[in-house]
């Protein structure tokens, strides 16, 4: 009898094991953050400071998810984008959202004309931009970050809709 409870006990112990398991590979599989590989980040910060650096404005442009965007809120995008470009990208990387980024980017905006934006993707990192300029009076570097979700397996900037 004892050993027939040790048994069960094995089993259950067994089964849980199995279920949490189960769970825990659900978790990671569901999870967008890691849904991307390290491989797949670094060919978008490549292809990005590549276009970048050669001023490439329309593949620049590619890199935003427009899917419902407002047009004026677009249009500032697509010149934010292209702010600076054909510098020289002294630092490109994508970081983890922090706690406040991840606040930060479910929050509803005031948009232009007293409207109101969302962005219709949850970001999972954040691409930090640095840029050194060189000229007759000195050298400066500025930095810039845009919010980076996934959408169809390919890394995107989420262009803010219309919230709802």
């Amino acid at each position: 009898m004892f050993r027939a409870g040790l048994l069960r006990l094995a089993s259950m112990k067994r089964r849980f094991l199995n279920l949490v398991s189960a769970l825990m590979a659900a978790g990671f599989i569901a999870n967008p953050a890691l849904a991307t590989s390290p491989d797949q980040e670094k060919e978008f910060t490549d292809k990005y400071k590549t276009a970048f650096e050669a001023n490439d404005s329309a593949t620049l442009e590619s890199f935003l998810y427009t899917k419902g965007a407002d047009p004026m809120v677009l249009e500032f995008y697509k010149m934010m984008v292209a702010q600076g470009a054909g510098g020289k990208i002294s630092k490109i990387e994508l970081v983890e959202l922090s706690a406040e980024d991840a606040k930060k980017a479910e929050q509803i905006q005031d948009g232009p004309g007293g409207t109101k934006l969302k962005l219709p993707l949850k970001p999972t990192k954040k691409l930090k931009i640095t840029v050194e300029t060189k000229d007759a009076n000195g050298s400066s570097s500025g930095t810039s970050e845009s919010f980076i979700a996934e959408k169809d397996g390919k890394l995107v900037i989420p262009v803010p809709v219309a919230a709802k």
